[in-house]
């Protein structure tokens, strides 16, 4: 019986049961344990430094540091391509150099911006949806904490407070002094 269940495997494999294809077994594919990283041609990099850097570089082009160094540098290009013996001078006056360098810089500056106005305005949302929830909770609370206040007003309602309970006893008081009258004026009449 055991060959005849083996044998019995085995066709089963070899009509498709099971995971064989071209007569070698393929390995099971654990799911607890993480697949081995694919390699690519591609180079990698990792978008949270990436994007951290953006910021930095977006957070100087915003200042005025950056302004005046962009200026300086300018007025030296030009002044010095201007005065300078034309032996020594680079970029002649159209200056195609320096607008060369200057689309250079600002066709890499806007997409750091962006990328920088991007990481920044889902970091809002998370804040603000962090902000909606915090609220809806202290919404809830404040709900709970009013109605129970309002329990506790139409419980002291029905309790007796000091007050009150002074004029019921004062009310007695003045029954018992009322009775002790009537007795002792009873008590007289029988005599």
């Amino acid at each position: 019986m055991g060959a005849e269940e083996r044998e019995g495997r085995e066709r089963s494999r070899a009509n498709g049961a099971s995971a064989v294809r071209r007569g070698a077994e393929r390995p099971r594919v654990r799911l607890d344990v993480p697949r081995a990283p694919r390699r690519t041609f591609l180079p990698e990099y990792d978008p949270e430094a990436f994007g951290r850097l953006s910021e930095k570089i977006a957070r100087f082009l915003g200042t005025g540091r950056f302004i005046v160094w962009m200026t300086v540098i300018v007025i030296v290009w030009i002044s010095w391509n201007v005065a300078a013996p034309s032996g020594l001078k680079f970029d002649q006056y159209p200056f195609i150099f320096l607008t060369l360098a200057l689309s250079l810089q600002a066709s890499y500056a806007a997409p750091l911006i962006l990328l920088a106005q991007n990481r920044q305005a889902d970091r809002d949302r998370v804040t603000h949806e962090q902000d909606r929830k915090q609220n809806e909770r202290s919404i809830a609370d404040t709900e709970y904490l009013t109605r129970e206040i309002a329990a506790l007003r139409m419980g002291l309602g029905e309790v007796a407070t000091r007050d009150w309970i002074r004029d019921e006893l004062q009310d007695l008081l003045r029954d018992l002094e009322l009775r002790r009258m009537v007795e002792a004026e009873s008590d007289e009449h029988d005599r």
